[in-house]
């Protein structure tokens, strides 16, 4: 099944679940679910407490896992591509814990999407086996990890802290 606009919008869980919208864009809806991290990073991340932004994400968290399993169970499809808040939410904690440059913030930008896309051990195991909302937005979390980890091993090594 191919959601159509009007899925999207005839229930709240599925607006969220579709990124606003942004898991219709083809041929990339996880690429472009990832790039609506930005603009929202931007509007939110100076007007907040780091403390804020992070019960933000915690929030998002959950709603991404209550919208990803109404809308999976909808579309009668575990993980359709079109559910990208998993992308946004993930990649909303990378944006917020590397430093707020756009040469980090396009680092961290694609070793998100690689990880996210090649999904190496265990994230591919997580994606296979957990499922419903939950495991929609666990991989994706992992990924996230995996690019703050190879970021932070770049900073020891070219800045020695």
């Amino acid at each position: 099944m191919i959601p159509s606009l009007r899925f999207v919008l005839a229930h709240p869980a599925h607006v969220i679940a579709f990124g606003f919208g942004s898991g219709l864009i083809r041929p990339a809806p996880g690429t472009a679910g990832t790039l609506v991290a930005f603009p929202i990073f931007w509007a939110l991340s100076p007007r907040m407490s780091d403390g804020a932004f992070a019960l933000l994400l915690l929030v998002s968290f959950w709603v991404g896992v209550w919208a990803c399993g109404r809308t999976g169970r909808a579309l009668g499809v575990h993980d359709h591509g079109g559910i990208v808040v998993d992308e946004i939410v993930a990649f909303l904690a990378v944006l917020f814990m590397i430093p707020h440059t756009l040469v980090w913030q396009a680092g961290g930008f694609l070793l998100f999407r690689f990880f996210d896309i090649l999904k190496p051990v265990p994230i591919r195991y997580y994606d296979r086996t957990l499922k419903g909302g939950l495991g929609v937005m666990f991989d994706d979390l992992l990924a996230a990890l995996y690019a703050l980890l190879v970021l932070a091993v770049f900073r020891m090594v070219v800045h020695g802290s």
